[in-house]
């Protein structure tokens, strides 16, 4: 039976799986509660709760539970195989399949003064966090605290360094065009769900100069959000890191990034008379 131990390693590792449990069983099954099984996105399992038809069948919905986000209640009954049943057991079982999707992971590229500052709004604010930096003593728990992983390395070596898939926010707070046209290449060849690059549009438009030069389709570049942030008319690092860290939760959710702000129905008419 799977432990709590690996289903806390999941978390801490930000991997993504669902969870499939047996809830009721009755009669003759395959398996009874509390069994139960991970299904991995590439279809691989760990654990069983019964295997066969069924156990098929639940990994095919436990996909699709990872694709829309939903948890969902499975009944079989296991009479006749003619009529859609997966076995002829007798009995009948529920399996509740919950999708474990991990804390988004904020990786914060270059450990200065908004990267520092990003790093402590990021972890107040639940995200898993990587901190990385090509110069030695800057990605260190004595830099910046309470990070999940610390890298030192160059930028263009980081994809091969941890994970990045579609639940991950790149943010390059990084000290120049150089070091960005540098490691951008390989960052753009992940599923990355968010790249920015901090700075001023005409250091953008530099970097993506360059980026062409080299080689790189302009597709791939397009990618590329920068200058990051909402406008807030942000100056100090904390200030730039609550205006970055804005428009990634506003990707996260979904959000547009307008004012919120209404004006009662009742002011407008009395304004009008």
């Amino acid at each position: 039976m799977l432990s709590f131990e690996r289903l806390a390693e999941i978390e801490r590792q930000g991997m993504t799986a669902a969870l499939a449990t047996v809830i009721r069983a009755s009669g003759s099954v395959p398996r009874r509660s509390p069994s139960k099984m991970l299904i991995f996105p590439d279809g691989s399992i760990e654990g069983t709760i019964g295997g066969g038809e069924m156990e098929i069948r639940v990994v095919e919905e436990a996909l699709r539970a990872l694709a829309d986000g939903k948890t969902r209640v499975l009944s079989y009954t296991f009479n006749d195989p003619e009529q859609g049943d997966p076995g002829i057991c007798g009995g009948e079982m529920e399996v509740y399949v919950e999708p474990l999707r991990p804390r988004p992971t904020l990786i914060v590229v270059g450990a200065g003064h908004v990267g520092k500052a990003l790093a402590h709004l990021a972890h107040w604010l639940n995200f898993r966090l990587v901190i990385t930096d090509d110069r030695p003593n800057f990605a260190v728990a004595a830099a910046v605290p309470n990070a999940d992983e610390y890298i030192t390395c160059p930028l263009k070596e980081l994809p091969q360094r941890t994970r990045i898939d579609d639940q991950t926010y790149v943010v390059l707070v990084t000290r120049g065009v150089p070091v960005d046209t540098a490691g951008l290449p390989s960052l753009l060849e992940t599923p990355a769900a968010y790249i920015g690059v901090i700075g001023s549009k005409r250091r953008w438009e530099t970097s993506a100069k360059q980026l062409l030069e080299d080689g790189l389709e302009e597709a791939k570049i397009q990618r590329v959000i920068s200058p990051i942030g909402l406008e807030l008319g942000a100056e100090s690092p904390e200030e730039i890191a609550l205006s970055i860290m804005a428009e990634i939760v506003m990707h996260c959710r979904g959000g547009t990034g307008e004012s919120m702000a209404h004006r009662p129905k009742a002011k407008r008419a009395a304004q009008k008379s």
